[in-house]
């Protein structure tokens, strides 16, 4: 469990950070500098940064639920990787604007946050 949490870290610093830069490459210069012009924001970085919003919504959850089965030595290890795998998938289909998917992944997502809340009970 342990490990997942170490890579959900490498998954929240992806989404928040390398993720939308990726998309947001060509305003480098205005990334270096006082940014007191407001620069141009492709359709793509607005919608990786809107992700990245979305899983700090549930990452918080998702390491405490983590946090305490580890305490009290509930297994949640299948279900945390399916959280992992399906936040992953919601990141990559948000940017690209596949929309009934993405909904069908952070539904997926959600249920596995109750279903680790669920065993802890």
């Amino acid at each position: 469990m342990v490990e997942l949490i170490v890579y959900s870290f490498v998954l929240a610093l992806i989404a928040l950070w390398l993720w939308p830069l990726i998309f947001n490459i060509k305003n480098l210069d205005y990334l270096v500098s006082n940014r007191d012009d407001p620069a141009t924001e492709s359709v793509m970085f607005q919608r990786a940064k809107r992700a990245g919003a979305n899983f700090q919504e549930s990452y918080p959850v998702f390491l405490a639920v983590s946090i305490l089965s580890i305490v009290q030595g509930v297994d949640v290890t299948s279900l945390a990787t399916y959280w992992l795998i399906l936040r992953v998938l919601f990141m990559v289909s948000y940017t690209a604007g596949i929309t009934h998917v993405r909904t069908l992944l952070w539904v997926g997502s959600l249920i596995c946050l109750i279903m680790m809340a669920m065993a802890l009970v």
